[in-house]
């Protein structure tokens, strides 16, 4: 029994007294104390503490390291059984091997067998050098197991150091990266390797840093000032999810009330051409503080995110008019595209708040694949079989009101507030290309121009030629929109439907 505990000890020791405070004193946790901040007090089980690394070559002669550079095991997160994996930079810089991996394998495993979310903390130098083939084949031996448990439970990965080369593919196959400004950063080659083959210098937190992963790639979901902030955002990210893809979330109390939102009556601009921000919309709509926005920094035109609609989760897709006249382009898309995708593989009904003039124009996003990227978020729709309601606010315009979640395409509810203006495009556009010769003949062809903007206005620029072919199902007077939102959720709540029978799509990558 004293070896016992002298051997549990020393693993728990991890890394000894002086690397535990070089880590302190660049501001990062432990991997225990971050542990021991993401579970319920007292409910971690570790499993595989006295796990010793297999390498004895150059360097590692006569060295012994329990655990192995990572710690593993289960708990609870708020009553919630979660797996969890934390690698520690204090043993051999949290470097990868044969053992490491095994471990973060068998948590991976277990995870699935059991319909349990698990969190990577990810903290490591990359693979083990002294190890060679052994540290590649245990990356891939992750990578195998994320993808297998790719929408069979949520996984989370939070970059709490360094994450580079071969390391960075296993948070990128989870569903949600989170990074920490000024101490993560992930790249596939580091500065030096960009310095000789390109020439170009650049720094790690320029080139692999949380701002630009949450500005520039959109790798990153969350960015977070500090690790504890980190750790607590995740745990409120945890609130809004099931622990698997058979399983639904929790619904929260909820005593109904004045559900009105008379503010709504008044958000859209007299003009078209003024802009609002569509997440004061959405704080209207959703229970009080319950929306959580995910990749806020990142293709701003589109907004997405978790939130709660009379105590029930649901995810919310809307355009941005405040931000690029809410456009959608490359980066929308695919953002948008992976969140539905996520939301209809974990049972997430999904809300759709639709104010898009249409698609991004130029040679840019043209050569840049627009139609492939675009086509993405249009087969994450289709494809879902979860509940689906669209408000359209202002306009639906071309083929950017069939991808947003149109009836067509399979939404189940679709409501218009009396200020949307469904048509192939604006006005003034559909004018000058319908009316040209009138326009050029006339003899003041301003004039002429903005008449014939008015008589297709008339037509086309309003919800009601499209409710009467039934696309839309009911115009609504925007305060009522919440009331209605709940009554038809609550309809859809025992939705059942189902994609035809085939190995899996081919969405287009």
């Amino acid at each position: 029994m004293e070896r016992l505990q002298n051997l549990r000890e020393e693993a728990q020791q991890g890394g000894g007294a002086k690397r535990i405070e070089a880590q302190h004193a660049k501001g990062k946790l432990t991997a225990r104390e971050r542990i021991e901040l993401l579970f319920d007090p007292g409910s971690f089980e570790e499993l595989g503490q006295m796990v010793t690394h297999r390498s004895t070559l150059f360097g590692l002669e006569n060295q012994r390291y329990l655990g192995d550079g990572v710690v593993t095991g289960y708990g609870r997160i708020e009553g919630r059984t979660v797996y969890a994996y934390a690698q520690d930079f204090t043993v051999l810089g949290g470097s990868l091997a044969e053992a490491h991996a095994e471990k973060i394998c068998r948590i991976l495993d277990l995870a699935v067998q059991n319909g349990c979310p698990v969190i990577g903390l990810n903290d490591s130098g990359g693979a083990r050098i002294q190890e060679g083939v052994v540290s590649l084949g245990g990356y891939a031996d992750i990578f195998y197991r994320n993808t297998r448990a790719s929408g069979v439970i949520p996984q989370l990965s939070l970059i709490l150091g360094p994450c580079a080369g071969g390391a960075v593919y296993s948070p990128a196959l989870t569903d949600f990266i989170g990074m920490v400004e000024g101490s993560s950063y992930m790249f596939v080659t580091g500065p030096n390797v960009v310095k000789t083959v390109t020439h170009e210098e650049v720094s790690s937190e320029d080139l692999g840093g949380a701002s630009a992963h949450a500005t520039k790639s959109g790798v990153t979901h969350f960015t977070y000032a500090n690790e504890r902030a980190a750790i607590e955002g995740y745990k409120n990210l945890l609130r809004y999810l099931p622990q698997n893809c058979e399983d639904g979330v929790p619904n929260l109390d909820y005593t109904p009330s004045d559900e009105a939102r008379p503010r709504l009556d008044t958000i859209i601009p007299a003009s078209a051409q003024q802009p609002y921000d569509m997440c004061e919309v959405i704080e209207d709509l959703v229970d009080a503080e319950s929306f959580f926005e995910v990749h806020a920094a990142f293709a701003e035109n589109i907004v997405v995110g978790f939130a709660r609609l009379a105590g029930r989760s649901i995810g919310v897709v809307a355009n941005q008019p405040a931000y690029l006249a809410g456009v959608l382009d490359i980066h929308a898309s695919t953002k948008a595209g992976r969140f539905v995708r996520f939301c209809d593989a974990f049972n997430i009904p999904l809300l759709v708040l639709e104010d898009v003039p249409g698609f991004l124009p130029g040679t840019d996003q043209e050569w840049n694949g627009i139609i492939t990227h675009g086509a993405k978020l249009l087969y994450a729709f289709a494809e879902a079989t979860v509940p689906r309601i669209t408000v359209i606010t202002r306009k639906a315009y071309g083929g950017a009101y069939d991808v947003m979640n149109s009836k067509h395409i399979g939404a189940d509810m679709n409501y218009a507030w009396p200020t949307a203006e469904i048509a192939v495009m604006g006005a003034k556009g559909a004018a000058e290309i319908i009316f040209k010769k009138d326009i050029l003949e006339a003899s003041n062809p301003a004039a002429m121009w903005a008449e014939k903007e008015a008589e297709y206005a008339e037509a086309f620029a309003h919800p009601y030629r499209a409710a009467a072919r039934g696309y839309v199902d009911e115009v609504i007077a925007p305060h009522q929109t919440r009331e209605k939102l709940i009554r038809a959720f609550a309809m859809l709540e025992n939705k059942v439907a189902h994609n035809p029978k085939r190995k899996h799509g081919n969405i287009p990558l």
